[in-house]
């Protein structure tokens, strides 16, 4: 059976993420073979090449630019015939509104992966919601309970994220070398963030929690994730100043767009994003657990579904004083860290383990053809 993935790619993050782990570990189910469109060149669309799969340009597009919709739409049509397609699967509002026309046209089974929290006032989403999918794949709990606003009557069911567990053969090596490579002392305690430059990832909540634990001397703050646009800029500019205003510059290492998460995530000890807004899912969540991290959210959206009291602490959304107690428990309390890495690994496996994830995306998508 081959299914074709359908997106934008001129970003990357989560979605990005879990696209490629499909591309990596297809040999977990040889009976769905997996080829990508794509209508932008980038970081995405090479690292799917260089796993091998077929990844096919389709051209870029802009919504207030018909002729280049009516181009790119020809060109999956082309790539759907040409590679004889069963199954088109659109991650998200945009290619799902741009694309999925052209599906139903070839008359091809069409899903519709929900990544994000519908709000039904882009123009997106309006567009997306004219053509009605064979199937919904919601990636939560709390995602299933939206895409019904587009699709009230469309069949769905949530497929949380394949993610491949970090192991490395040498982790106390990788460990120490990049923190050689930051400066920073093995007896440190760093505190990580994994995620795009954008407001509601809630990098100041954490900033204004770590100024609340200034007495405390052995800890550093790292950020991954680098301006992809320019309103991740603006917002980089403001939590810098945030920085300067607490006196926190030596104790924040900007690490910006990386290739080496998982080798960082190893040299960490804690991971900290308390969103500001409902986080769909969060495979940086999973990604962090495999690595042995307890984890301090909130608890709205996919991140109160993923940590328990067993592997880290979901606090009440926005409350900085509640971060800073989660905080300061785990930097000076390392047996408890020890607790929470072991039951942390078993949480991650129970729900985004690949070979049993992309094994239900094999069969959802064969049962309906």
């Amino acid at each position: 059976m081959k299914v074709l993935h359908v997106y934008a790619g001129n970003l990357f993050g989560g979605i990005e993420t879990l696209l490629v782990t499909l591309a990596r570990e297809r040999h977990l189910c040889l009976g769905m073979e997996p080829q990508f469109a794509l209508c932008f060149e980038g970081r995405l669309s090479q690292e799917l090449a260089d796993t091998g799969v077929a990844v096919h340009q389709l051209g870029s597009v802009k919504l207030r630019y018909p002729w280049q919709i009516m181009r790119a739409r020809q060109s999956l049509a082309r790539v759907i015939r040409q590679e004889s397609i069963d199954v088109v699967i659109c991650h998200a509002c945009w290619p799902q509104a741009i694309f999925g026309s052209v599906v139903k046209k070839l008359g091809k089974k069409l899903f519709f992966w929900c990544h994000d929290t519908p709000s039904g006032k882009s123009i997106e989403e309006r567009l997306a919601k004219l053509v009605r999918p064979d199937f919904v794949i919601a990636n939560s709990n709390f995602i299933e309970q939206h895409p019904q606003s587009l699709y009230p009557h469309t069949k769905s069911q949530v497929i949380y994220a394949p993610v491949v567990p970090i192991q490395f053969e040498h982790p106390h090596d990788i460990r120490q070398k990049i923190r050689d490579s930051l400066g920073t002392a093995d007896d440190t305690v760093v505190i990580t963030q994994v995620s795009r430059m954008e407001r509601w990832k809630g990098h100041a909540l954490s900033i204004a929690a770590l100024g609340l634990m200034q007495d405390i001397t052995n800890w550093e703050y790292w950020i991954v994730g680098g301006v992809q646009r320019e309103s991740e800029q603006s917002y980089r500019a403001e939590l810098e100043r945030q920085i300067q205003e607490l006196g926190l510059e030596d104790r924040v290492r900007w690490l910006g767009q990386r290739n080496d998460v998982p080798q960082v995530l190893v040299a960490s000890d804690i991971f900290c994003q308390p969103n500001l807004g409902t986080e769909p899912f969060g495979i940086a969540f999973i990604e962090a657990l495999y690595a042995g991290l307890p984890v301090v959210t909130v608890a709205i959206g996919g991140g109160g579904e993923i940590v328990n009291s067993e592997c880290g602490y979901a606090v009440a959304p926005g409350n900085v004083g509640e971060i800073a107690a989660a905080l300061r428990e785990l930097v000076q309390n390392p047996a408890k860290r020890e607790q929470f890495r072991l039951f942390g690994i078993h949480r991650a496996t129970e729900l985004c383990d690949p070979q049993r994830q992309i094994e239900i995306v094999r069969q959802v998508t064969a049962e309906l053809c």
